[in-house]
């Protein structure tokens, strides 16, 4: 197994480097704009109205968009816990916790895809 993690290694590397741009870029507004600025009453009234962001997250760019705010992070997450395992026990264990983490992270990426297509 240890064979095809090193295999499939530049195409993770593409997945953890998007994740990382999503999180460090898209994902602060999101919660600002969703967790801060909209309970704070600074969101104009009807702005994140239902239908408004249902009508956004329909359209083609914003499923894309939804969909990278959702997959995307979750590559980035399972490539540094894998990091964080080698940190802590070495290579030893990595031929087991990567196909893990990775193999969870590619579920949950079908899962999210499965959801925004049926939005």
């Amino acid at each position: 197994m240890k064979t095809l993690i090193e295999k499939i290694e530049p195409f993770i590397w593409v997945l953890f480097g998007a994740g990382f741009m999503v999180g460090s870029l898209l994902l602060p507004a999101w919660v600002f704009t969703f967790g801060i600025a909209q309970p704070l009453g600074w969101v104009p009234e009807g702005a994140l109205a239902f239908e408004r962001v249902h009508a956004l997250a329909s359209n083609p760019i914003g499923r894309l968009l939804l969909l990278a705010l959702i997959a995307l992070p979750l590559w980035n997450a399972a490539n540094h816990l894998r990091h964080f395992s080698i940190d802590l026990g070495g290579y030893e264990r990595d031929g087991a916790v990567a196909p893990l983490l990775y193999a969870g992270a590619a579920v949950l990426s079908v899962v999210a895809i499965v959801a925004v297509v049926q939005l």
